[in-house]
C-alpha cells in the first residue's frame, strides 16, 4: 500500500490566535441578550487581556522591529501582522464603547459626564474636589537638563503638556509631564443632588484635564494628551543563581514596573509633535502608537460596572449548589470511603472544598495537610484555616508558587504568613512552576494512616470558582492519594519521583502519554477500527501534540477540539478531510476545565488535568492529569463538559479553514438554512445553570 506524503505542516500563528480570542470576547460586549453593565465588563476584560498580551508577548516582536530582524519567526513581518490585528481590535473596541454601550447606558440613566457636558453646579463640585483631593497629589515636572523625562511606570496614566511662554526663570522649557495619582479612585460618582435622579460619574482624568491649566500659572497650555505606556513585565529570575528566590522576586517586582516599553497609548487628538516625542522617549516604532477615541485605559471602567446600580443592568446572580454527590451534614471522610465526589464549578459550589479543608483542620485525627498554592485570590479563608491547622498541632506543608505571573506578591505574602506561624513552606522545583492543584490530608484511622485528597483543573480561588468552569474531585482512592503523597515529597525534597500508579505528571510523562494515546487512536483507525478523541482545554500550542493530532486525523480518527483561546492547529491541512473540528466557547462564564477523552471501539479513557496542551505546561511546569475510572462519573463529565459544548450553537465559534472563527457552528454547518429552519438556540453554559438550579 502506497504511503501518502504531505508537505510540512504550516501551523497557525499563536499571537494572532490570542488576539482572535479577544475578538471573540469583544463580541460579548455587543450581545443584545446580555445586560448593559455586563457588556461593558467584557469590553474592559478585553482591555485587561490586551495589557497582559503586550506585557508578556510583545517584547521580542518590538525588538525585531527595532533591529530590522528578518531571519526568524519573530521579525518585522510578524510584528506588523500583530500590530495590524491589535489596532483593528482596539479601534473596534472604542467604536463599541462610543456608539453602542455609552449611549445605551445613558438611555438607562447611567452617564459618564465629560467636562463639556457638566452643569455649572457640577463644575463647581468638581472644582472643589480637585482642590481638596487631587491637586495636593499632583507634581507637574517641567522637562529641562536638570529635570529629565521622569520614570513612567508600567500602565500608569499620565499627561504630557505642551506649554507656551517662559518659566519662572525665563527659560523656554515647553514640555511638562503630570502623573495621575494611583492613590485616587479613577471613577467618582456625583452626589445625588447633582445627578437629577440619574447615576452620573466623572473620571479622574477628566477632573485633571479640566484643571490642567491651573497647574501652570503664568504659562499657556498649547496642547496636551493623556498617555500610557505598557512595559514588558514577564519576570525573569535566574533561579540557579539566587540564594533566596523570594527575596529576588521581591526585587524583581519593583523592576517590573520599569521594563522595556512595548506599547504607547495616547488620546486620539494628541499633537503629532507630542506623539513623536513620546515614541522617541520610549524607543518605540510608530506601529506601537495607539490613538484611542476615549478613555486611555478602558480597563479602569470596570469600576463603572461595579459602582452603577440597577438589577436589570447586570446578570441575575447565580448561586452554586452543593455537589449533587455530597450528602449534607455528613463527614467528608465517611462519604469518601464510599466513592469519589466530583464538583463541577461554578454550577456546583467551591464551598465544598472549603468545608473539606475545615473538617480536616478541626478533626483531631488528622495529622497533616499538604496543599499547592498558585492563584488564591483575596479571600483569606483558606489561609486562615491552614494557620489554624498549625496552631492545632498538625503538620502543614504549603507548596507556594512564587512565580505565578502577576500573583507573585500575593503568593509571597501567603508564604511569609504561613512561615510566621510555623508551617513548612516550599517554593517548588528550580526551573519549573508548580501548577498542579492538589490538597492532601493524612488521617489516623484504626491505628493506620488513611489519605484523602482533592485535585482540580482550577485554582484554590473562591472568587474565580464562581466565574470559571472547572472540575475537581475529592477522593480516598489509595493509588491516587499515594501518588499525590509521592509528588508532594518529590517537590519538597526533590528525591526521585517513584513510578506513578494513576497520576500523569509533567514534565515527566504527561506529554509522552498524551502522544501515546493519540498514536493508539491513529493506529486503530488505520486498522479499520472506529476511533474518537474529544479534548477540552484553554490553549493548544504544543507543536508535537498538534502534529500528533493531525496525523491521527489523517488516519481517520474523529477529533473534536474545544479550545477556548489560542489554537495553532490548521484544520485545512492536507489529508484531514474534515476529521478535525475546532470550536471555542465564549460565554458568560470563562471556560477553564481541561478534559481529555479517548475512545477506540467501545474502550474509553478520560483524564482531567491542570495542564493545557502548551509546551510550557508539558515541559516547564509541574502539572498533573488523573484518570476518571468510575463509569458514572466519566459519563457525567463527557456529557456536561464535552457533548453539551459540541451541541452549543449560541456561544460557540468554529475555526474556519482560513484560520478565522465564525459564530456560530450553525452558520458554517447550515449556511443556506432559513431562520425558521434552524435548530433551537442551545447554550451549554445556560443549560448547565438551569440543570443545577432545578
Amino acid at each position: 500500500m502506497m504511503r501518502l506524503t504531505y508537505p510540512p505542516l504550516k501551523l497557525l500563528d499563536r499571537d494572532i490566535s490570542i488576539l482572535a480570542f479577544n475578538e471573540r470576547v469583544l463580541r460579548l460586549a455587543q450581545n443584545p441578550e446580555y445586560p448593559l453593565l455586563e457588556r461593558l465588563r467584557f469590553l474592559c476584560i478585553v482591555s485587561s487581556n490586551l495589557d497582559e498580551f503586550f506585557e508578556v508577548r510583545a517584547a521580542p516582536h518590538v525588538d525585531a522591529m527595532r533591529d530590522d530582524e528578518q531571519h526568524t519567526n519573530i521579525n518585522v513581518q510578524s510584528y506588523q501582522a500583530i500590530a495590524e490585528a491589535a489596532h483593528a481590535l482596539v479601534n473596534k473596541q472604542y467604536q463599541i464603547f462610543n456608539t453602542e454601550l455609552m449611549p445605551a447606558l445613558a438611555d438607562q440613566g447611567v452617564h459618564l459626564v465629560s467636562h463639556g457636558d457638566r452643569t455649572l453646579q457640577q463644575r463647581r463640585w468638581v472644582a472643589r474636589y480637585f482642590e481638596s483631593d487631587v491637586r495636593p497629589l499632583l507634581v507637574p515636572v517641567a522637562l529641562d537638563p536638570s529635570h529629565p523625562f521622569p520614570q513612567v511606570a508600567n500602565k500608569s496614566l499620565n499627561f504630557i503638556v505642551l506649554l507656551g511662554g517662559n518659566d519662572a526663570f525665563g527659560r523656554n522649557n515647553n514640555i511638562a509631564i503630570v502623573r495621575v495619582p494611583r492613590a485616587l479612585p479613577r471613577l467618582i460618582k456625583l452626589p445625588k443632588n447633582l445627578s437629577t435622579k440619574q447615576q452620573k460619574f466623572i473620571s479622574l482624568s477628566s477632573v485633571i484635564r479640566a484643571h490642567l491649566a491651573s497647574l501652570f500659572t503664568g504659562r499657556e497650555v498649547l496642547s496636551f494628551s493623556q498617555f500610557r505606556v505598557t512595559r514588558h513585565s514577564d519576570l525573569s529570575v535566574d533561579e540557579e543563581d539566587v540564594k533566596n528566590l523570594r527575596t529576588a522576586l521581591r526585587k524583581g517586582l519593583v523592576q517590573r514596573n520599569f521594563g522595556e516599553a512595548v506599547r504607547l497609548e495616547v488620546s486620539h487628538g494628541c499633537d503629532e509633535k507630542l506623539a513623536k516625542l513620546l515614541l522617541q522617549q520610549f524607543d518605540l516604532p510608530k506601529q506601537s502608537l495607539y490613538r484611542v477615541q476615549g478613555p486611555v485605559n478602558l480597563a479602569r471602567l470596570m469600576l463603572l460596572a461595579d459602582l452603577a446600580e440597577g438589577n436589570h443592568l447586570k446578570f441575575r446572580p447565580y448561586e452554586p449548589k452543593l455537589s449533587q454527590q455530597l450528602v449534607p451534614n455528613q463527614s467528608f471522610f465517611t462519604q469518601l470511603k464510599q466513592r469519589d465526589i466530583l464538583i463541577h464549578q461554578p454550577f456546583e459550589s467551591f464551598e465544598s472544598v472549603i468545608d473539606f479543608l475545615h473538617e480536616a483542620v478541626y478533626d483531631p485525627d488528622v495529622l497533616s495537610i499538604q496543599q499547592t498554592i498558585y492563584r488564591t485570590g483575596s479571600d483569606p479563608r483558606m489561609l486562615k484555616l491552614l494557620q489554624e491547622a498549625v496552631r492545632r498541632g498538625k503538620e502543614v506543608m504549603a507548596v507556594v508558587e512564587l512565580k505565578a505571573r502577576f500573583d507573585e506578591e500575593a503568593n509571597i505574602n501567603w508564604a511569609e504568613t504561613l512561615e510566621s506561624v510555623g508551617a513548612q513552606v516550599v517554593y517548588g522545583i528550580v526551573g519549573l512552576k508548580t501548577h498542579a492543584k492538589m490538597l492532601l490530608v493524612m488521617r489516623r484511622e484504626d491505628k493506620r494512616l488513611k489519605y484523602y485528597g482533592h485535585i482540580s483543573t482550577g485554582n484554590y480561588n473562591p472568587r474565580t470558582a464562581r466565574l470559571y468552569t472547572d472540575v475537581s474531585m475529592l477522593t480516598a482512592d489509595v493509588q491516587i492519594t499515594r501518588d499525590m503523597e509521592y509528588l508532594f515529597r518529590h517537590i519538597a525534597s526533590q528525591v526521585k519521583l517513584p513510578r506513578m500508579q494513576k497520576l500523569l505528571v509533567a514534565p515527566f510523562n504527561l506529554h509522552r502519554q498524551m502522544l501515546v494515546k493519540i498514536r493508539a487512536a491513529e493506529l486503530a483507525a488505520k486498522a479499520g477500527k472506529t476511533a474518537q478523541i474529544i479534548l477540552k482545554m484553554n490553549a493548544l500550542t504544543d507543536e508535537a501534540l498538534v502534529k500528533g493530532l493531525v496525523n491521527a486525523g489523517r488516519a481517520g480518527v474523529e477529533i473534536d477540539l474545544i479550545v477556548r483561546g489560542a489554537c495553532i492547529l490548521p484544520i485545512d491541512a492536507p489529508g484531514l478531510d474534515g476529521h478535525i473540528r475546532v470550536r471555542s466557547i465564549i460565554g458568560r462564564i470563562l471556560e477553564h476545565s481541561r478534559v481529555f477523552y479517548f475512545k477506540i471501539e467501545q474502550e474509553e479513557s478520560m483524564w482531567l488535568s491542570s495542564a493545557d496542551w502548551m509546551n510550557r505546561n508539558m515541559m516547564r511546569r509541574v502539572e498533573i492529569a488523573w484518570p476518571i475510572v468510575d463509569s458514572e462519573n466519566r459519563a457525567r463529565i463527557l456529557q456536561e463538559c464535552c457533548q453539551m459544548y459540541l451541541q452549543d450553537n449560541q456561544d460557540a465559534w468554529l475555526l474556519n479553514t482560513d484560520g478565522t472563527y465564525v459564530l456560530s457552528a450553525q452558520d458554517l454547518l447550515q449556511p443556506k438554512s432559513k431562520p425558521h429552519e434552524l435548530a433551537h438556540a442551545f447554550s451549554a453554559q445556560q443549560q448547565l445553570m438551569q440543570k443545577y438550579t432545578n
